[in-house]
């Protein structure tokens, strides 16, 4: 749980009220407000695309009770140059950005395809009991995964 300092402010967890009251014995109902704060409830997540996710962005104020905000992140902002880096543009840092989640989603999917073909590796043996042409399409339709439109985030998985 959260508590909102109604002078500061300030947001902090219980269990950092209770530090700040080391030597205090609380009953088993804490009357906050009495000490000057008030609870924050969970307020509701925002919802993206692939390339974004709901992030805490401090609390706000709703018919008198306080939640905590979400705002769909993450959040570029244009970035001076510093002695050990170039100044980057929101824009290129998001793109940059995308431009690697876009590496790691294919890298998971070509994970999962080289399981899916190891698991049938055994059907291109001579003496295997199976079709092996059939099998050789299939296995040749999951090494082309990567040439399907939608690539990385859209696949349609080949069937036996």
């Amino acid at each position: 749980m959260e508590l909102r300092n109604r002078n500061t402010g300030a947001v902090i967890t219980e269990s950092e009220f209770r530090s700040l009251h080391k030597n205090t014995s609380f009953p088993a109902q804490i009357r906050y407000e009495e000490w000057g704060y008030d609870i924050v409830f969970e307020g509701p997540q925002v919802s993206g695309n692939r390339y974004q996710f709901s992030q805490r962005s401090g609390v706000e104020q709703v018919n008198g009770k306080w939640y905590t905000k979400y705002v769909l992140g993450p959040i570029f902002t244009n970035r001076p140059a510093t002695d050990t880096e170039p100044a980057m543009s929101a824009a290129e840092q998001e793109a940059a950005y995308k431009a690697q989640k876009d590496a790691e989603q294919a890298k998971n999917v070509r994970a999962d395809r080289n399981k899916r073909i190891a698991e049938c590796d055994w059907t291109q043996l001579p003496d295997a009991p199976v079709d092996a042409a059939v099998w050789a399409t299939y296995r040749q339709a999951l090494r082309d995964i990567s040439k399907q439109d939608g690539f990385p985030w859209e696949v349609t998985w080949p069937e036996v």
